[in-house]
């Protein structure tokens, strides 16, 4: 065997073991704060259109997702996307002002959920039955911080007949928000008001009717909302990413949407309007304090 040959086998050896002894580079991580218990939105097992959104994005990007579950109640958004331990939040409004927000991935609205025997034709917020029916509307606790449909109501001094269910509900109970559509099919209440997801979702397999509220907005108080992607405020990079991702999924994206029964409006209608505690209870988020 020549010198030469000994020191080319040499050569291919060394770089053959030191081949193999690298390990494969480490997989992205899409870092990512979800609430364990509110489906539509998620769950801990994976079932929430957004869930199934985010595997979408991840796999887009050829990552895996790390998920930090954290009841969407206050400190949300201050114990993770600000702190830095995660890097996003699926289904914020557009506009709102604790995160950076992508472009939207669906627009909806508030919605009527009844029974389908009602001969109650619901669609606007001043339907003379709502002041005699028993309506359901959800809540948070602080008159600045209410949904939508309660300070509609209230505007209208329709009150006393107004039946309230916590934003948060009982805990302890699987996807809590599902509670004021369930009273709907149990008779307790006449007609929900409810943000249209929430609403789509419960809806369907009780065969109840779900009819979106004409108004776009009520003395200035937004009906409907575009949903995007929070990441953190300083992490424009990653906004802009995800904005890449969203537009080429679209479609897919839509399908999601339709299989869980989401209302959707066109997305071309969409502004970013100024967002406080009303545009995150539409979601079942809290905003930050």
């Amino acid at each position: 065997m020549s010198f030469r040959f000994k020191i080319v086998l040499l050569v291919a050896v060394f770089v053959l073991g030191f081949s193999s002894g690298q390990s494969e580079p480490a997989k992205r991580v899409l870092r990512i704060a979800a609430d364990p218990n509110n489906l539509p939105f998620s769950n801990d097992r994976g079932e929430g259109f957004e869930n199934r959104i985010a595997a979408v994005i991840a796999r887009d990007l050829n990552a895996e997702i790390h998920y930090t579950w954290r009841a969407q109640r206050r400190g949300f958004f201050r114990e993770t996307l600000k702190t830095g331990d995660c890097d996003m939040v699926m289904g914020v409004p557009v506009g709102f002002d604790k995160a950076l927000v992508t472009s939207p991935y669906y627009r909806s609205a508030y919605v009527f959920v009844s029974c389908p025997d009602s001969e109650t034709r619901f669609a606007s917020l001043d339907a003379p039955a709502l002041r005699t029916l028993r309506v359901g509307v959800q809540l948070i606790g602080d008159d600045g911080a209410n949904t939508p449909p309660a300070h509609a109501l209230a505007a209208r001094g329709i009150v006393t007949n107004v039946i309230g269910f916590t934003v948060y509900g009982d805990y302890r109970q699987p996807n809590p928000p599902a509670r004021i559509v369930d009273a709907v099919a149990r008779g307790d209440v006449d007609v929900a008001l409810v943000w249209g997801p929430l609403g789509g979702y419960f809806a369907n397999p009780k065969s109840l009717k779900v009819s979106p509220v004409s108004e776009t907005t009520d003395s200035g108080v937004p009906f409907q909302f575009a949903i995007g992607i929070g990441v953190s405020r300083k992490n424009s990079a990653l906004r802009d990413e995800l904005n890449l991702v969203l537009a080429k999924h679209d479609r897919e994206i839509k399908r999601i949407l339709d299989d869980f029964g989401v209302p959707q409006l066109p997305l071309e209608a969409a502004a970013a309007n100024p967002t406080n505690a009303l545009a995150m209870a539409q979601s079942g988020q809290e905003a930050p304090k």
